[in-house]
């Protein structure tokens, strides 16, 4: 039996992996995807302590190395379910394993959050695209919108503006949230358009991605866009309903916890952009994996 099993490998279960084997107990990390999150995707972090800049995929290799060297087991298998109670868990994948455990770390983050609009999926990968490091090098010269106005969403403009011909983006608000680095940056670039209070009301319809239409929220007015491929920056969704019966779901779909990472089932722990908070960032990720394992290495301590 495994002491914890840590459901995703972005940084906060990565994070609770380093500090769980620091602790002595044997950990097995399972996710669904490449590890290292939705961090992988950030072409430039420049906000994470030690490093004045750092790519994603760097930092996350980083992370996974160390918990590698520690002894922290991984397998790439999606949870499907997680039983049991009192210091004996049982986590099931969708490959049809089972791994016993003593206590359970999810740490699942999230998903990119979709338009919702009509041939969205059906354009999905075939010219709609959430990744401006893995998709961006498709639309060398060419025109793209990139949806979103935040600082992710920036951030993939940035990228994009250095070898797309024209990015416009498109954000519904009235204004970028962005941090204002990235917006001054963007600001500087001839080949960047910035579009506010504005929405995506259709995606053109074809063999191939070719257009959409925005509409302005104030005044209904509506613009097509003629472009060659679309970005969508607009958030991330929680992924948590098969943890429902372990851990309470707010009206969001997040998972409540207290400051010490605990769910309703005790033995079960939280950590990262699926908690319950209201900053999501990799130091807040982070911060929750230590103390995740901190919490659950207390726990199984106790028994």
């Amino acid at each position: 039996m495994t002491d914890i099993v840590i459901v995703g490998a972005g940084p906060a279960g990565l994070t609770a992996a380093i500090y769980a084997r620091r602790a002595n107990k044997t950990v097995l990390i399972l996710d669904k995807a490449a590890f290292g999150g939705q961090m992988v995707l950030s072409p430039k972090l420049e906000n994470y302590p030690g490093f004045e800049t750092v790519s994603g995929s760097e930092l996350a290799d980083k992370m996974v190395n160390q918990a590698l060297e520690l002894g922290a087991d991984v397998e790439l298998e999606e949870v499907n379910e997680i039983k049991g109670e009192n210091g004996c868990f049982s986590v099931s994948t969708e490959d049809g394993n089972t791994y016993e455990c003593k206590s359970v770390i999810i740490a699942a983050g999230c998903k990119h959050r979709h338009l919702g609009v009509k041939n969205e999926e059906k354009f999905i990968g075939e010219g709609i695209s959430f990744c401006a490091v893995c998709d961006g090098a498709f639309y060398k010269d060419k025109t793209v919108a990139l949806i979103g106005g935040g600082n992710s969403a920036l951030q993939e403009a940035v990228l994009l503006s250095e070898n797309c011909k024209k990015v416009i983006v498109v954000q519904n608000l009235d204004f970028l949230t962005g941090e204002k680095v990235l917006q001054d940056i963007l600001s500087k670039r001839e080949n960047v358009e910035v579009i506010t209070g504005a929405v995506v009301s259709e995606i053109q319809d074809g063999e191939v991605f070719s257009a959409i239409t925005i509409e302005k929220t104030a005044s209904g007015e509506k613009q097509k866009l003629f472009v060659d491929g679309m970005f969508v920056a607009i958030g991330l969704e929680p992924e948590n309903e098969i943890f429902e019966n372990v851990a309470s779901l707010d009206s969001n779909g997040y998972i409540d916890s207290d400051e010490s990472c605990s769910t309703k089932t005790p033995g079960i722990f939280v950590a990262g952009d699926c908690r319950k908070k209201s900053v999501r960032q990799i130091t807040t990720a982070t911060a929750d994996g230590a103390v995740a394992a901190v919490s659950a290495c207390r726990y199984i301590d106790s028994l």
